[in-house]
């Protein structure tokens, strides 16, 4: 199932987790009250998949005013790092969205600690000594029972005293794990005596080595949410049959009415694009790219540093929605969200990023005129600015051919077309070098063709940019294009994903030019370069060297090239 620009319309009615919320206002569900959180590992930087989760998370606590807590499962200390805690901070900002409370799932390491001695004592749980090995093969199968572990029934004592030597680090890594004790026979495999904590001897980021020994992520997801107040606990699709043992540990912590209950919608999976974690770290760590900032990355900061804008990616979730049926999403459509973003919003300039000279041969060499150029047109408050006109102007080598074909209505000898914001020109030739090479281009313009004058209505089929050789600014053009060149990366599970990616997704373009209004542009800022694409500052950029990034052409090449 995949969805495109041309076929997705704006989703205007409440989706599936909307009418749940509704539903539990009406019915007093929890005294009304309305909690979310967004719960990342720190073990790497958001993608575009997480985005998702968080317009649902905030989105939801902002509709229907309540609070969303920003929650950091931290509970695996061999993976984490501060440098992830800050820029997943950092993304959910520049998203636009804050958080009421910060919490760690460390923060509740006493009470889960507590919790989980409470379930040894009541017989609910109970330290296994065997190999992962052997307790993966007593789980059984989805169609024949679990074996119980030898160590099932071991004294209550004996945990307790074998789960402490656990938490100082008495006993090595792999050598005991603890087991929730529930049913071996379940249909459901998570039920098979799940283990709720195992030995970890490597610092925490926040608490060092206090504990050597960590809850798994569904021991320690549930009861976070219960410790803080969360009534709706929203994850994709993966956790549906993880939901019965969330409920059934809550059922041993709760106290009184207050549930925390679980909603599961579709994750995001997008065209020529991979979203797992591993895969992305291999892709920093092998240097197949820049880093996780890298343009072609689909993690948030990669989209940033692209020129995406918070409001694209927004608009894009919105587009798509939330169902209970996972499906693949074409990447056209947020590509489609950028250029409707920034169509809006980018400063219109001219840049000529493969430059050929025109000469206007009878236009005076020592004069030069300042002309106006709208900002954006979409924008009647945008204003204007002005580009300077002379003799000798860089435009781009395919506006020209010596030989056109029949429907080519740019520059070619006994041809006009417009120069965008001046004159009708005429083609009258070119010059080639010694290897046949058009080096320059020469034309003649009509001075009653001024864009704005009365005779400047006569109407030509082209019309072109350019920059005057007088004041062109040097720049490098970085073109991004999608990292992988197969549309369906999941389809194929046991093929290298490195050998699907685009060889072509990166062309760097030296000695490019562009006009002098973009002087002052900071790193980020977007433009729409005039007939080529969105593109916005590096930050490489330095004062000798001005870098910009593509951030998306002004039409979709791709689908051109699938349908030839």
């Amino acid at each position: 199932m995949m969805e495109n620009a041309e076929n997705t319309s704006e989703k205007k009615s409440l989706n599936f987790i909307e009418v749940i919320v509704e539903n539990d206002l009406k019915e007093g569900i929890n005294d009304k009250k309305i909690q979310t959180r967004f719960p990342p590992e720190p073990n790497g930087y958001l993608h575009i998949g997480h985005a998702k989760a968080i317009c649902i998370d905030f989105g939801l606590a902002k509709k229907y005013g309540g609070i969303c807590n920003l929650r950091f499962d931290d509970t695996n200390p061999v993976k984490e790092d501060v440098e992830y805690v800050d820029s997943i901070m950092e993304d959910i900002k520049w998203l636009g969205f804050d958080w009421e409370n910060v919490f760690y799932a460390s923060d509740y390491f006493t009470q889960l600690w507590d919790f989980a001695v409470k379930l040894i004592k009541e017989g609910k749980a109970y330290i296994d000594e065997q190999s992962a090995e052997e307790i993966a093969k007593q789980k059984g199968t989805p169609t024949q029972a679990g074996v119980n572990s030898p160590y099932r029934d071991r004294p209550i004592e004996e945990n307790l005293d074998l789960f402490e030597k656990m938490r100082i680090g008495e006993l090595e890594e792999g050598s005991a794990v603890l087991r929730a004790k529930i049913d071996m026979a379940s249909s459901n495999m998570h039920f098979r005596d799940p283990i709720i904590y195992r030995i970890v001897k490597h610092p925490h980021h926040r608490t060092g080595t206090t504990w050597q020994a960590y809850p798994m992520y569904d021991f320690a997801h549930g009861q976070s949410d219960y410790f803080e107040g969360v009534t709706h606990s929203i994850c994709t699709l993966e956790f549906v049959p993880h939901r019965p043992l969330y409920d059934w540990f809550i059922d041993q912590l709760a106290t009184d009415s207050y549930r925390p209950h679980q909603y599961e919608f579709n994750r995001l999976n997008l065209t020529y694009t991979v979203m797992s974690k591993r895969k992305l770290l291999q892709l920093v760590k092998e240097n197949l790219v820049s880093g996780w900032d890298d343009p072609r990355m689909p993690t948030i900061c990669g989209y940033r540093r692209r020129g995406y804008t918070p409001e694209s990616i927004r608009n894009f979730i919105d587009k798509i929605g939330y169902t209970k049926v996972d499906g693949l999403i074409d990447v056209a459509l947020l590509e489609y969200s950028v250029r409707e973003d920034l169509n809006k919003k980018a400063t219109r300039v001219s840049a000529v990023i493969d430059p050929i000279k025109l000469i206007i041969t009878n236009y005076q060499e020592d004069k030069t005129e300042s002309l106006t150029a709208q900002n954006n047109p979409e924008d009647e408050n945008a204003g204007s600015h002005e580009v300077m006109f002379s003799r000798e102007l860089f435009i781009e080598r395919d506006d020209f051919m010596e030989d056109a074909p029949k429907k080519y209505f740019r520059l070619t000898p006994g041809q006009e077309v417009r120069l965008k914001n001046a004159y009708i020109v005429k083609c009258t030739g070119c010059k080639k070098n010694d290897d046949g090479e058009v080096v320059e281009v020469y034309a003649e313009y009509d001075p009653l063709t001024k864009s704005g004058m009365s005779e400047s209505s006569r109407k030509v089929k082209g019309t072109i940019h350019w920059v005057s050789c007088n004041d062109a600014i040097d720049m490098t053009v970085r073109l991004y294009d999608r990292l992988f060149n197969v549309e369906d990366t999941l389809e194929d599970k046991d093929r290298d994903f490195r050998e699907m990616m685009n060889p072509d997704s990166l062309k760097t373009l030296k000695n490019c030019k562009i006009e002098p209004f973009v002087k002052t542009a900071k790193p980020l800022d977007s433009f729409q370069f005039q007939r080529i694409g969105y593109f916005n500052v590096d930050p490489d950029s330095s004062e000798s060297e001005l870098i910009f990034n593509r951030t998306v052409s002004l039409k979709d090449s791709w689908a051109k090239e699938k349908n030839k």
